[in-house]
């Protein structure tokens, strides 16, 4: 197959993603016998698994960075996507090429008759990722969790490090002790011998960490943690101490105190991974060269337009803390925001702080569990925010823009249905413009090659 043509085989298979948002019941069997037919290529590599409820793709990526600044190939596998599903799988955070990812699912595709039930979307790319990673010959794999962790299918892997950032409200109705429920499933890709970094200090949830079968267990805030985390210009400036040392004015280029401890809790995986402190110089280097995309990032100057995948209350008060300590705005302040059905919206919007934006703009995200804008704009009407419904996530940010002057700040959140939308937008956008400088060029260009 092509990867058109293995992108609509995919699309035949349920996709919980986009669906129903959690797992198809409590087993690993049918994934296992995926793998299994494959030959078991999550074998063929070590593993980093990480999980929690905010912080996993930041932590991934950096992580990744560190890995292969050291020289190592790693893979790494995350989701969701913003733009395009090669985003998901990618090999020193390069993204997996469209044929290489056609080759990949038509590997799966080739099994799927033997393996009887059709698997789900979700085992589809996961195995792919695993096929390719084996196929590509990577020296270690980056492995987010899709979901909570236990039945998530990339726990099929015996993980030589586990990773929890944190445990918030996420996929859950929060009913009494929704938090230790989510710990407990978490904590399931804690395999036995693995080092388990814990970025999650809650006291409340300690005894379920401490029964994980883990070898080795390092807290944050005990066992390693951030010292100074210090605003920046286009990003931090931290120290960190590791159980393998000290590292001090380390710059990263994120913003948000909250990637501090991402950021710790990828450099303490990596040294357990490696079993040694690494060289500062190593990881001043890497950590130089890291990006988030959908994480805090600026598309767009005069007005700044910034994206950011906030779609749960931790994450949109880690949005709302970010902006504060990082961003000076001197003119006013546009928020684009659409939800999903699972969210609420009084909650959320007093996280992204939508009474302290001086026009609120309320769209509909591409997505079958979207919340209609219209529903939306009440909630926020109701809480005294001056609102507007534009539902196309793009044509409200244009919105935005139009109203914004080159002093403003325009900020896109709720759901990575809307941040991918209007990131795709300015892509399309950057790309027109490159061609039409290239031609530009061009047209100036003699003969001889020579500018006239």
């Amino acid at each position: 197959m092509n990867l058109r043509e293995a992108q609509a085989w995919l699309d035949r298979h349920i996709n919980l993603e986009a669906n129903a948002g959690r797992p198809q019941g409590a087993s690993l069997e049918r994934m296992r016998d995926i793998a299994r037919v494959l030959g078991d290529p999550q074998q063929a590599y070590p593993s980093i698994h990480i999980t929690g409820t905010n912080g996993k793709g930041s932590t991934a990526r950096i992580a990744t960075a560190l890995l292969t600044t050291a020289g190592l190939t790693a893979g790494t596998y995350t989701s969701p996507h913003l733009e395009h599903i090669n985003e998901r799988i990618s090999r020193n955070l390069e993204p997996i090429s469209d044929d290489e990812l056609a080759a990949a699912f038509s590997a799966v595709a080739a099994i799927e008759p033997i393996i009887g039930e059709p698997p789900s979307h979700f085992e589809i790319l996961t195995a792919a990722a695993f096929h390719w990673f084996a196929d590509v010959a990577v020296d270690v794999a980056v492995l987010e969790v899709g979901l909570l962790g236990r039945y998530d299918c990339t726990n099929i892997v015996d993980a030589t490090v586990a990773v929890l950032t944190r445990v918030a409200a996420d996929h859950t109705d929060r009913s009494e002790g929704w938090r230790r429920a989510i710990a407990a499933e978490k904590v399931g890709i804690v395999k036995p011998g693995s080092t388990f970094v814990l970025g999650e200090t809650d006291p409340d949830l300690r005894d379920i960490f401490d029964a994980a079968p883990a070898a080795e267990m390092w807290v944050r805030d005990t066992d390693f943690g951030v010292g100074a985390n210090r605003v920046a210009v286009g990003g931090r400036l931290l120290d960190i101490r590791t159980p393998g040392g000290s590292y001090d004015d380390l710059f990263l280029p994120l913003h948000g105190a909250h990637q501090g401890d991402n950021a710790a809790c990828a450099l303490t995986a990596v040294e357990a991974f490696f079993g040694r402190a690494l060289d500062e110089d190593l990881v001043t280097e890497a950590f130089a060269t890291v990006t988030v995309p959908g994480r805090l990032e600026a598309v767009a100057h005069s007005p700044s337009v910034m994206l950011d995948a906030a779609h749960n209350p931790d994450g949109a008060e880690a949005l709302t803390q970010a902006l504060a300590d990082s961003f000076t705005v001197v003119g006013s302040r546009y928020l684009v925001v659409g939800l999903l059905a699972q969210q609420d919206p009084a909650e959320m919007l007093a996280a992204l702080d939508a009474r302290g934006y001086d026009l609120v703009l309320v769209c509909t995200p591409d997505s079958p569990r979207a919340r209609p804008a219209a529903r939306v704009a009440e909630v926020a009407a109701g809480m005294g925010v001056t609102v507007e419904v534009v539902p196309d996530p793009v044509e409200a940010v244009g919105r935005a823009v139009a109203l914004a002057d080159d002093e403003d700040l325009v900020v896109v959140a709720g759901s990575i249905y809307v941040v991918g939308a209007v990131r795709a937008a300015y892509s399309r956008q950057a790309e027109v413009i490159a061609t039409a400088a290239a031609q530009a060029d061009a047209d100036d260009m003699g003969d001889d090659g020579r500018y006239l």
